[in-house]
């Protein structure tokens, strides 16, 4: 058996807090559910789908500021790290608005 090979991933970053959709696209992965894992760095993705042995999509997990590698596990092989194509990202996430104040105000603004 061929190990499997990433050559690009998209999007190349994301929050800390998780939850991106990753397309990942190389060879040799493999379609069954299940039979194919993602890692990012060495946390695992939660959700992985691959429509064909060229492309998957994954979701990225929690992870700390800084960039990792991008791993595919396919029939108990795992892809090697080719950077920078398997490389993904962290950046903080966006900021969170909790209150805006006052909740109106003059049509013609505050001069």
């Amino acid at each position: 058996a061929v190990a499997p090979t990433v050559t690009g991933i998209s999007p190349t970053s994301g929050s800390t807090a998780g939850g991106t959709s990753v397309t990942i696209t190389g060879t040799g992965f493999n379609t069954t559910a299940g039979a194919t894992s993602v890692a990012f760095g060495a946390t695992n993705a939660s959700i992985v789908a691959c429509s064909t042995t060229t492309s998957c999509t994954a979701t990225s997990p929690s992870g700390a500021l800084g960039t990792v590698d991008v791993l595919v596990t396919a029939n108990g092989l795992q892809s090697a790290a080719p950077p920078p194509a398997d490389q993904f990202t962290y950046v903080p996430p966006p900021p969170v608005v909790g209150f805006v104040g006052p909740s109106s105000g003059p049509t013609a603004g505050v001069s």
